[in-house]
């Protein structure tokens, strides 16, 4: 398990990292040459790349937005939680009410680096980190910090925002999914985003081509592919669309759907 290792002993500047590359493309100054190189020959593939990475991020501010506001959610699971660009999961949920609770959870030896940042919560409230791998859902469920954290007599939103795209057929995708939605109570909720090649097929293709060569496969998926993890959930008006048509901000900028190569959805889990 990677919790076994310090960060330093998991650290490889030699190679490219997805959450290096992410933060480079979106202007951040927690990544290395290489991941510059590999963001720069991923931009040339496809210029829209850092508008796609801004919308899917937006997507996680309004999702956990929506459900803190609108469904009165106090308890979160974030998985694949990322660098710890501000505003994170518990800087929006706490605007909304401060007693809420934020368990974040990721195996990248950077974010692990940088986790006081997601442990700054308001006195009303508490924040944990799990460093764990969503592929091993039983140590993230087992963990001290979920078990303490999470009451599971309440709703918890669970968050699953950028990372599938990561995670292959051949992991039991699904099986996944389902396992962090098992412990759950009926009422909670689930947040996802889930890459696809729909509107761009050829760059989109290409830059996923450029991640697999770099040793970060990706598994893209079609619409039907997306609405599949959803099954037997309660899915949230409009369903499952492109990240910038879900529910925008009024004062969102256009974009082009060709430019978008993610969709999201909020769905809730029943009785």
């Amino acid at each position: 398990m990677a919790a076994q290792h310090s960060p330093e002993d998991r650290f490889n500047t030699g190679e490219a990292h997805s959450a290096r590359v992410y933060d480079y493309i979106l202007g951040g100054k927690d990544n290395y040459e290489v991941d510059q190189e590999a963001g720069d020959s991923m931009c040339r593939e496809w210029p829209a790349l850092p508008v796609h990475m801004r919308a899917n991020r937006e997507f996680m501010h309004r999702s956990a937005r929506y459900l803190a506001r609108e469904k009165g959610i106090r308890q979160f699971l974030d998985i694949g939680t990322g660098l710890p660009t501000s505003p994170n999961v518990h800087e929006i949920v706490q605007e909304v009410s401060a007693d809420s609770r934020v368990v974040y959870v990721d195996n990248d030896p950077i974010v692990l680096a940088h986790a006081r940042a997601l442990l700054t919560s308001a006195p009303e409230g508490r924040t944990a980190y799990i460093d764990a791998d969503m592929r091993d859902p039983d140590a993230i469920i087992g963990s001290p910090q979920f078990q303490e954290l999470l009451d599971l007599r309440e709703p918890v939103g669970l968050m699953i925002i950028g990372i599938l795209h990561f995670i292959l057929k051949d992991d039991d995708d699904h099986g996944l999914v389902q396992r962090l939605l098992e412990p759950l109570p009926a009422g909670s909720y689930l947040a996802m985003t889930i890459g696809t090649a729909d509107f761009a097929p050829a760059e989109v293709g290409r830059v996923a081509a450029e991640y697999a060569r770099r040793g970060m496969p990706m598994q893209l998926r079609t619409h039907a592919e997306a609405e599949e993890f959803f099954a037997g959930l309660e899915l949230i008006e409009p369903g499952v669309t492109q990240v910038h048509h879900w529910r925008p901000d009024a004062d969102q900028v256009p974009m082009d759907d060709r430019d978008i190569a993610m969709y999201g959805a909020i769905a809730r889990k029943p009785a």
